[in-house]
């Protein structure tokens, strides 16, 4: 029950995740070794626009990739069809993005005392 549409955007939003995956491996390597404290990585990452639109794009990336999935999932054993379908995962796109953005605020947005 998947289209072309959302095959695509599936595919695309892959795209987008994995080079921030690395991304955030290779970050998170550096500053275990580092031997980096979490409020100096917080002091490093609130206030940083490069770290909101880093982290923001795989909150919005894997919010969409998640649903897509779920929704092939759902499907198949669910039995989920048309409007149910569709309603069901668009909550779980939806809750992912709150709950991403939440993080996100948290770790970049300066003084939110994460």
């Amino acid at each position: 029950m998947l289209d072309l549409r959302l095959y695509m955007l599936q595919r695309i939003t892959a795209l987008v995740m994995a080079p921030l995956t690395l991304g955030h491996i290779a970050v998170m390597i550096y500053a275990v070794q580092g031997g980096l404290t979490a409020a100096e990585i917080l002091g490093r990452t609130q206030g940083s626009v490069f770290w909101f639109l880093f982290y923001g794009s795989f909150v919005i990336a894997i919010s969409v990739h998640a649903a897509i999935g779920l929704r092939v999932i759902l499907h198949e054993l669910a039995g989920l069809k048309g409007l149910a379908l569709r309603l069901v995962t668009g909550a779980i796109a939806l809750a992912l993005l709150a709950l991403g953005g939440q993080a996100l605020i948290a770790v970049t947005w300066p003084g939110s005392g994460a």
